[in-house]
């Protein structure tokens, strides 16, 4: 692998979100509601965090996320900035303290969908590969390294094309670009991916990694709730090149 160099829940159909998007664009992106938690579809291409240099983010939408509650929701967990789909959120302190215990002792199911360049020999593995920090000068960008944090991921395929493969990935542990790191060390990187991958740094075709699923135990004498995010459009073409028939969904009367 080479680091390139630079300085039961709602489901709802929705297109990728436009480059700003209205309080109620955002409203619309949201998948799951209740007392506790909030799921949103997150765009790809939208940071999470307000940066230092600015920029819009997920941030900006808190206020109308709301809901007529007294303080704004707050992130459960992370998704990079390039990488869409289902993203929780709490509602309130108990409510987000609650969900990091879950997420801390990986109670939490993730499923990813992602399009890789190459593929695979096997149908189905398992990575486990340490990571640690690339160096100080590259923040968050990570590398394999034996020493570092242990990160564990499942793998399945389920579709392949000519030079690529759809992959669904459960990340076992939580690392910073665990699944970008482990893919492109295996030698299929995810397409789109321009710091692990074969991207170029502007005018690629976009990560294709979307955080397709989520389930969460959020309640003991119910059901863990389970959360399906639409795939965005940038990820149609190489994912029916590699079998997929498009979003099927159930009527309920």
């Amino acid at each position: 692998m080479s680091l390139k160099e630079t300085g039961a829940s709602e489901t709802h159909t929705k297109q990728d979100a436009p480059t700003a998007m209205t309080p109620d664009e955002m409203l619309a992106r949201v998948l799951h509601r209740d007392g506790l938690m909030l799921v949103v579809d997150k765009p790809a291409g939208l940071s999470v965090h307000r940066g230092p240099k600015g920029g819009a983010s997920l941030e900006d939408y808190f206020d109308v996320l709301r809901y007529g509650l007294p303080r704004s929701p707050a992130l459960a967990h992370r998704l990079d900035k390039d990488t869409s789909g289902c993203l929780v959120l709490g509602r309130h302190r108990k409510a987000l303290a609650h969900l990091g215990l879950l997420f801390k002792h990986r109670k939490v199911g993730k499923t990813y969908w992602a399009v890789v360049e190459g593929a695979p020999d096997a149908e189905e593995g398992t990575i486990d590969l340490a990571l640690g920090r690339l160096d100080d000068t590259r923040g968050w960008w990570m590398k394999p390294d034996p020493h570092g944090q242990p990160a564990t991921t499942t793998w399945k395929v389920m579709g392949r094309a000519a030079g690529l493969a759809w992959l669904a990935l459960e990340p076992l542990t939580g690392r910073t670009h665990q699944l970008r790191v482990h893919c492109a060390a295996m030698g299929w990187p995810i397409l789109g991916d321009n710091i692990y991958g074969n991207a170029p740094r502007a005018g690629g075709p976009g990560l294709h990694l979307h955080s397709r699923e989520i389930v969460v135990p959020l309640y003991k004498n119910r059901a863990p709730i389970r959360v399906m995010a639409p795939v965005p459009l940038h990820m149609h073409e190489r994912l029916a090149a590699c079998g997929w028939q498009g979003e099927v969904y159930k009527l309920i009367d």
